[in-house]
């Protein structure tokens, strides 16, 4: 019983899974803060997209080098 006693603790002191699980959370964190985003821009998104197309589709390309 006293080796389980010293495996506990020293698996209490061991911190090489923190580092892993603090960045699953800021990750997390950040896709759920780009979806609120992306669902609040939703309108505004697509008319700029209208908009970009239209400009984009009447524009020439010159490919002649002078």
């Amino acid at each position: 019983m006293k080796e389980f006693g010293n495996v506990l603790r020293l698996f209490r002191r061991a911190e090489d899974g923190a580092v892993t699980v603090d960045w699953v959370v800021l990750t997390a964190a950040v896709v759920g803060l780009v979806v609120l985003a992306m669902a609040g821009l939703r309108g505004n998104m697509t008319t700029v997209g209208s908009r970009a197309a239209s400009a984009v589709s009447g524009m020439t390309i010159n490919t002649t080098l002078n």
